[in-house]
This record gives structure tokens, sequence and C-alpha cells, in this order.
């Protein structure tokens, strides 16, 4: 009976004994896990700190800065070659300018495929403006685990890139995630930062300039934007650029060229019927072409279909060169934006803002032009009636020109009241307080709108 007393006694005091240092063991590891956590914060200070210092300093190259936000260890080949799609070291981008494109793998489809074409059309690799180089920087949320479908999503995109990727995204430490997010300012839409050979900034997001100027924008800097844009005068040349070489040709032959857009099947049967009636009445040479609406949908698409099938106009099937276009003008306000321009003293921003107004109205709207200068720009319903009286401004047209003539006769047809909508991408850049309207030049009413739509 004794001898069963203690051990039923040893076993309480064992297993006390066991709970005692498993909760030791608990509190340790606790503790542990704690100074671990603390010394990783330490470390990523230190890290952000150091970012912060080195673009403070001057560098005889690119290279500290360059693995400082990409990987500063030696014994990892960091970078894919988007071409080869062999993994290289970061010393291939020495003395080079480099362009890290920054993005989580939501970037959109139309970003990367007109970007490529940017990128592969450095045919000359001799010239200045071919000397740099691109770099995907992948931005996940380090506190998300990296799931198999989130890989396989980061794999198919890094496959359609043609410049260099970062391997992984696991190899973008946090304190450089929280440096790009706080000093660079990036949040979701993607971003350009320009790297000089020295390793300083010359541009914190040159997006906007190489979608309105591709590599002729080379090196990217804000004086570089200055120079383009005394160049520049609102032309029609500027709102296509090398989009389309058809209208390119157009305008070297001296036709004239309407752009239209909208979504309204209806009044682009009507529209175009009347225009091509105009231009036979007149004996112009003319070109229509299609430029559907920004962030093109369905029913973009269902129209580049209908107009060709009918033969309504040029148009682009490739919903990737609208989006394009489109993303051409929203640059070019960003642009001047950035610039410190507004629309009261710069004739240029003035048009911009007037497609864009046109673009965010519900019907459809045409911009006619002849060479650099001529240029008449109306809602839809509007330039439709123009040209449906003809014979009012017929005479006019054979002594003066015929956009002088049609912008005449708009501003005959035009109206006090009206109801403008301008709408701006809410996450490209700085929104302005004040915006005049394009149609009046009074300060219009600021909303927030979110949309969603698939159509």
């Amino acid at each position: 009976m004794s001898e069963h007393i203690v051990s039923t006694t040893e076993a309480w005091e064992l297993s006390s004994l066991a709970h005692k240092v498993s909760n030791m063991h608990s509190h340790l590891a606790a503790q542990l896990a704690s100074c671990y956590k603390h010394i990783d914060e330490r470390k990523h200070i230190e890290v952000f700190q150091n970012l912060l210092h080195l673009f403070e300093m001057i560098h005889i190259d690119n290279m500290r800065v360059l693995k400082a936000l990409i990987y500063q260890k030696d014994d990892l080949q960091p970078l894919l070659d988007g071409d080869t799609k062999r993994r290289v070291n970061i010393d291939v981008l020495r003395r080079k300018y480099v362009l890290l494109l920054i993005s989580d793998t939501d970037i959109s489809q139309e970003e990367v495929a007109i970007l490529e074409q940017i990128y592969e059309a450095r045919q000359h690799p001799t010239r200045q403006e071919s000397q740099y180089e691109v770099v995907w920087l992948p931005i996940l949320d380090p506190n998300v685990p990296m799931t198999e479908t989130m890989q396989k999503q980061f794999d198919n995109l890094q496959a359609t890139m043609p410049w260099y990727s970062v391997y992984h995204p696991s190899l973008i430490e946090r304190p450089v995630i929280k440096f790009i997010k706080e000093v660079w300012n990036f949040t979701k839409k993607p971003i350009l930062v320009v790297i000089d050979p020295q390793g300083r900034v010359a541009s914190p997001n040159a997006l906007h300039m190489m979608w309105i100027w591709g590599s002729i924008a080379f090196p990217f800097t804000s004086a570089r934007e200055e120079a383009l844009w005394k160049e520049e005068t609102l032309r029609l040349e500027l709102l296509v650029d090398i989009i389309d070489p058809l209208i390119v040709n157009w305008i070297a032959e001296g036709r004239y060229i309407c752009l239209y857009g909208g979504e309204d099947i209806e009044w682009i049967r009507k529209f175009t019927n009347a225009a091509h009636d105009v231009a036979k009445a007149a004996g112009i040479p003319f070109g229509l072409v299609y430029v559907g609406k920004s962030n093109p949908k369905e029913r973009v698409r269902r129209n580049t279909i209908t107009i060709s099938a009918e033969k309504l106009s040029h148009c682009w099937q490739d919903l990737n060169l609208i989006w394009y276009f489109w993303v051409r003008i929203e640059s070019m306000w960003q642009s001047k934006m950035q610039l410190g321009r507004s629309v009261e003293n710069d004739p240029v921003m003035q048009g911009i803002m007037s497609m864009l107004s046109l673009d965010g109205s519900e019907g459809g709207w045409a911009l006619l032009s002849r060479g650099s200068a001529e240029m008449a720009t109306a809602k839809g319903s509007i330039f439709l009636t123009c040209l449906l009286q003809y014979d009012q401004w017929k005479e006019q047209a054979q002594q003066n020109g015929v956009v002088p003539a049609i912008r005449d006769h708009l501003k005959q047809l035009h109206t006090p009241d009206h109801c403008t909508r301008l709408v701006l991408p809410g996450t490209a850049g700085r929104i302005p307080e004040r915006v005049v309207c394009a149609e009046c030049s009074r300060p219009m009413e600021k909303y927030v709108m979110y949309q969603c739509c698939d159509e």
C-alpha cells in the first residue's frame, strides 16, 4: 500500500515538474521570439535608414544603390534575364540608366504589352536613348504567404516580360518595400523610377513620359520633360504619335482627319455617314478614325467589329491601341500637372482637358484636324448637326477652309446649357483642387466616383 502512495507521489511530482518546465519553455520561447522580432525590427530600421542615406550620397556607379534595393548578398544571382530566361548577376546593370518598373502582380496586360513595344523598339543600341535597361520589381504584401495560385500568377507575368526582373518577390526585403511605398509613393498603380549610372534618382516616376514619348524621353529627367514640351503644340501628331502609321501617312498627305469616340453605335452610323457625305460634297481628302473610349470594354470591342464589317471608318481592332491612345492623353495631363502647369495659361493642357471631358460625357464626340494648327472639337450631337447643316456653311468653307468654317458653325450651335464631366484616374498622381470647365471656364465641382464596368 505504502509503495503505491510513494509511486503516486512521485508521478505527481514528475507531472508538476514537467508542467513547470513546459511553462518555462513556453515563456523562454516567447521571450526569444520577442528578441528575434526586436532584432529584425532594428535591422529593418537600419536597412531603411541606410537606403535613405545611400540616395543622398555620391557614388562612382549604381551598384551600391541597386544591391541595397534588390539583393545585398553576393551569393545569388537575383535577376532573371527576360530574353534568355536565365538568372544573372546584378552587375549587368553597372553604369547604365536603370528603369525600375515597380508594381504588384495585378499590372494590366495593356501596360505590359505597350511597354514591351516601346522597349523592343530600341533598334539602335548605339543611340544614346537606347542606353537603358528595365527591371521589374514585384512588390507583394510580405505579411501574406505566397500561395500556389500567387506563384503561378507571378510566373506567368514574369514570363511575358522581355526585360530583367527580380527572380522572386521574396528577394525584396521588408524595409525596401517600406522605402518604395513611403519615399517613392508607390501604392497600387505601377511607377517607373529612373536610376542614373551614378545611382541617383533621375525621375521618381517616368511612366507618363514613357507613354507620351517612348525612348525619345531618355534620360527621363524633369529637364528633358520640360524640353520636350517646349517643342510641342496641340496637334494631331502629338495625340496619335506612332500608334498608327496609317494616320501618320494621312497627315503627311495633307488629309483632313477626324478622330471620333463614344459607345453609341447608332450615333456612330449617323455621324460617319454624314462625315463621308460632307467630304464628298466638299471634295476634300478625308480620313475617319474611331478611338473608342478610355478603359475600353466589351461595347467598344463590339463597335470596332461593327465599324469594320460595315466599313464605316478606320478603327483599331487591338483594344490595347485604344487603351494606349487614352492613357497617353491622361499621361499628358499628369505630366503637365507635375510640371506645375494650369489650364488657364496652357493651350495644350486646355486641349487635353477638352478631350478628357468629351470622353467622360455620355454621348459621342469628334475632333477634325488638318495640318498642325487647324482643329475643331465638339460633342457628338452638336458635331452631327453641324455636318447635316453643310449647306449653311459650305460657302464659308470654300473661302476660309473646311476646319475654320466648321469651327465657326459649331460656335453658332453652342448653347450655354451644358453638363461637363472630367474623369481623372484617382490613383494617377496629384489631383488638382481647382479645375475650370472646358465649356465655360468656371470652376468645376469635385466628386469622388468609384466605377466597375465590364460592358
